[in-house]
């Protein structure tokens, strides 16, 4: 037999498109447009060619911020988004890669089409707004609404049209600066007849089936913007947990305006609750503190905004500090110096802040020699010093000072300071053996520093070598004891870290240092770390094993392993890298290798998977009509595969071909052998026969070589009717999306739709159309009218079927023109069925002109019944079925199994129902 070859090519793309398009712009100059109505389904589908099979990905343009498409490519053929939205317009790129040649990239333009409710705005002309608001005053009506396409706008007074010209007191215009985005009434001196009801009406002119919006604004002596009252003091103060409400009430506006709240953080707090203009904050606390305002709005002038501030009470971080006397270089406290102790604390409000210092648990008054003062809240907000000048024996003690709101509500904060002849300045040291500190990657470590003194301050940690970050994230961590405890320590971490004294809880002096350096130890970085290697028998296998990165970076040894058992160890000189090599591969070669490069740390491990599994095989998508029917209910179908990299392993002796229907859960199984060995690029081919028409399969290949099953690929194979219109037989029951060459009339009012009840909306109308095709499948597809809205009665949609050549039986012309029978199926259920009709368009005639070849109308039940008829055309010709809609929704007509075949019609057939492949026969 003779071997075929195929070049491995580079991809081809292509986007078709269902769904529900309002209108698709074909090619023009450089691009295709999808318009789509907001809320209907966008399908669009990539079809590829090339071999390997191209991988699909779809991408997107970003439209907006809120477009999140670009994170979340979609990597199948078909590219699905139910209830498109608005922001989702945009171009979408299908780009296929199959490693060769560059990527094929289709695009196409989607324009989402809407139109929202319009507003209407009112407002008078600029100063001169007096008491009566509208009384001899030109006022302006504004009227905005989104949408795409563009909207038109058309003003009415009443139930007459208003337009420039029409009325001296109106005058209509657009405003330069907002092109097309509005269009303003203005009524010049407001007349008695100019109180009345106006409407706009928004229009995209019925795009999409998209209808006209309209909003009616009534003008009134009355019409004034809005004016509103806050009954609740401004700031309001209140303790952490208590229920705030405030209330807010229009005191005027015509119509009467909407009462709405917001605060500084952009959205209220999740507890709140809003009724008729009163927001209600329960269990208060210090994160819902800030600035609310109400907004009363009715359309008219200017919104009302009155806003409250919410103060929640609090007293948080109390901290001291001890100033030895600041006329003396010594940092220790001495009899007979002066010695100041300072106390902070963080309060809201901070006028309501009040100290009181105690010692030795009594009260302590401002004196002389004892001397209390609050800071300038400028320099040191929340801040009590307490002076004691000419420290004396007797001064020792314990001084507390107490900080409190003056609101009350909220617990004191006491803070103790001990002034003694122990109350020395701090000191720092590296305790001994903890600097350098050596640990492990992933292990926990505390840094330490010793700090004596009394009292004992906070320590701050930070970096000493470098501007980078602690552990947790911080510039400076603190600690209490001392200590830093680092957990899950990592190789950055390796580096100084500097510890000092703060002046809080402690001396108010120079901050005292030490310096803590971190080394941390990590097992070697390997490359690579895993890897598969496929070879044959008897042939040579060589690995390689490199570090890149270790600490310490003297690595001691590595060891090669096949399993568990021991290969071959060694000790690195200086190159980084180890080799192994197995001379002749036996069966008990193949298995995984490893090979650990250990250090003090660890060690870091590659992976050597050594099999002698084929590579998987490619099937070949490309074939030239793949698909063939003999019999009515089965079809054959031609499979193709190349295997990719055949003289990887052994050679291939056979493939194991399994198969199964979709939905099903049994494979069945045989063996394809095969003679002698594949040869990169040749293309096998297997005659898939008994497919039962319209089922889909799902198709697995595996090689074999004698190691054992390589590597499987899987494929669908689904039913499509073959096209050739050239054959003496011509078959198409509508399964893949090319619908046998069938193509809609441009010239009609609307389309047909192809579906199976599989795919169907959930929002179908009942009552009518099919249950599935006419198979009884509820995956076969068929072809049907959907009369819901806006189809109106008598409304006609055209299928054009591809062209038949006749060809002539003699060489000098047609003398008896040859005779076709011309079949198909038909499902006309509903009560408001209309009429289906069959044409036949010869070559050169209008599709108007088509001879009607059959036709009926009405009702005919839920049931699939055939016709059949003979045709007799005297040049290439089409068939064309036209459905037309008849008086309502429930008038769904579908068709099914076109068929064409030589020679006349034999009797007319019987209607034959199928009940689940029980066949019934109703003789007529």
């Amino acid at each position: 037999t003779e071997v075929i070859f195929i070049l491995f090519t580079p991809p081809t793309v292509r986007i078709v498109h269902s769904g529900h398009a309002c209108n698709v712009e074909e090619e023009r100059y450089t691009e295709r447009v999808y318009t789509i109505r907001e809320g209907e389904t966008l399908e669009l589908t990539c079809l590829v060619t090339g071999h390997p099979r191209p991988h699909i990905r779809w991408t997107k343009t970003a439209g907006s911020v809120s477009d999140r498409f670009q994170d979340t490519s979609v990597f199948n053929e078909t590219l699905h988004i139910a209830k498109i939205l608005r922001h989702q317009g945009g171009r979408y790129y299908c780009k296929a890669e199959n490693g060769l040649g560059s990527p094929a990239i289709k695009s196409i333009r989607v324009d989402v089409y809407y139109l929202d409710d319009p507003v209407v705005t009112v407002h008078q002309s600029i100063g001169e707004a007096k008491e009566q608001f509208y009384y001899e005053r030109t006022v302006f009506l504004r009227c905005v609404a989104n949408s795409n396409p563009p909207v038109r706008y058309s003003w009415h007074r009443g139930r007459d049209v208003l337009s420039q010209g029409s009325d001296k007191g109106v005058e209509i215009y657009e405003p330069f600066f907002t092109q097309g985005e509005t269009k303003i009434l203005k009524l010049k001196n407001l007349r008695p007849k100019d109180y009345a009801n106006y409407s706009c009406i928004a229009s995209v002119r019925n795009v999409c089936g998209i209808p006209d919006r309209r909003v009616i604004f009534r003008l009134t002596n009355k019409t004034a913007s809005p004016s509103i009252k806050l009954l609740v003091e401004d700031p309001i103060v209140v303790n952490p947990g208590q229920t705030v409400s405030l209330v807010c009430i229009a005191t005027g506006g015509e119509p009467p305006p909407t009462l709405t709240w917001s605060s500084t953080s952009e959205k209220l707090p999740e507890k709140s609750v809003v009724k008729d203009g009163t927001l209600t904050l329960p269990a208060i606390t210090s994160e819902d503190a800030g600035v609310y305002s109400c907004i009363a709005s009715n359309n008219v002038g200017n919104p009302a905004k009155k806003s409250t501030t919410i103060i929640v009470r609090a007293l948080k971080k109390g901290r001291f500090w001890i100033t030895p006397d600041p006329y003396h270089n010594d940092d220790n406290i001495q009899i007979g110096r002066e010695v100041k102790i300072s106390c902070q604390v963080e309060a809201t409000p901070p006028e309501e802040l009040m100290f009181s210092w105690l010692k030795n648990g009594r009260a302590l008054r401002s004196s002389e020699r004892m001397v209390i003062t609050q800071t300038d809240p400028d320099i040191s907000p929340g801040t009590t010093n307490l002076d004691i000048i000419d420290l004396k024996f007797t001064d020792f003690g314990t001084y507390t000072c107490v900080a409190s709101l003056r609101g009350g509500g909220i617990p004191e904060i006491s803070i103790d300071v001990n002034i003694s002849s122990t109350t020395v300045p701090p000191s720092l040291t590296v305790p001994r053996g903890k600097s350098p500190l050596v640990v492990r990657e992933g292990e926990t470590v505390e840094l330490e520093c010793l700090v004596s003194g009394k009292p004992k301050p906070i320590i701050l940690w930070s970096r000493a070598d470098k501007e980078v970050l602690m552990p947790d994230g911080s510039m400076q961590m603190e600690s209490y004891d001392g200590v830093l405890r680092i957990v899950n320590v990592s190789r950055e971490m390796t580096g100084s870290y500097r510890c000092q004294t703060s002046q809080y809880n402690g001396f108010n002096v120079k901050p005292r240092e030490a310096v803590v350096e971190l080394i941390v130890q990590y097992p070697p970085a390997v490359e690579p770390a895993w890897s598969e290697v496929r070879q044959g028998l008897n042939r040579p296998v060589a690995m390689s094993c490199r570090v890149l990165r270790a600490h310490p970076s003297r690595v001691l040894r590595y060891e090669w392993r096949l399993g568990s058992r021991l290969l071959h160890a060694g000790h690195f000189d200086t190159r980084d890298e180890t080799e192994y090599t197995v001379r002749t591969l036996t069966r008990e070669g193949y298995g995984e290798y490893t090979c650990d490069i250990i250090n003090e740390a660890g060690a870091g491990r590659c992976t050597f998977l050594v099999t002698g599994k084929a590579f998987a095989p490619e099937f070949y998508y490309d074939t030239y009509s793949p698909l063939w029917q003999n019999r009515p209910r089965v079809y054959g179908f031609k499979l193709q595969w190349t295997q990719m990299n055949p003289d990887a392993v052994d050679r291939i002796m056979a493939y194991r071909l399994g198969i199964r229907q979709t939905g099903q859960q049994r494979w069945w199984e045989q063996e394809i052998p095969v003679e002698g060995p594949i040869q990169k690029g040749e293309l096998i081919t297997y005659n898939l026969t008994e497919l039962i028409r319209p089922e889909a399969y799902e198709v697995r290949l595996t090689p074999i070589t004698r190691f054992g099953e390589g590597d499987f690929t899987i494929r669908m194979v689904t039913y499509s009717a073959p096209i050739n219109p050239h054959l003496r037989e011509f078959h198409c029951s509508f399964e893949e999306e090319p619908i046998c060459m069938f193509t809609q009339d441009k010239n009609d009012n609307f389309d047909w739709t192809r579906q199976s009840a599989a795919t169907r909306d959930t929002k179908y109308t009942p009552n009518t159309g099919p249950s599935g095709d006419h198979s009884g499948s509820k995956q076969g597809f068929y072809m049907y009218i959907e009369t819901s809205r806006p189809r109106k009665e008598g409304e006609k949609a055209r299928l054009l079927s591809p062209t038949f050549n006749v060809a002539p039986k003699n060489p000098y012309g047609i003398t008896n023109p040859p005779a076709y029978c011309f079949g198909f199926y038909y499902h006309m259920y509903g009560k408001h069925i209309g009429t289906l009709n069959a044409f036949m368009k010869q070559k050169g005639q209008a599709t108007s002109d088509a001879s009607p070849v059959w036709s009926l109308t009405g009702n005919q039940g839920e049931r699939w019944r055939q016709a059949k008829i003979s045709i007799h055309p005297t040049s290439s010709f089409q068939v064309i079925f036209e459905g037309i809609r008849g008086p309502g929704i429930e008038g769904d007509i579908a068709i099914d199994d076109v068929t064409l075949e030589e020679g006349e019609c034999p009797d007319p057939p019987s209607n034959r129902i199928c009940v689940n492949s029980l066949v019934v026969l109703n003789s007529k």
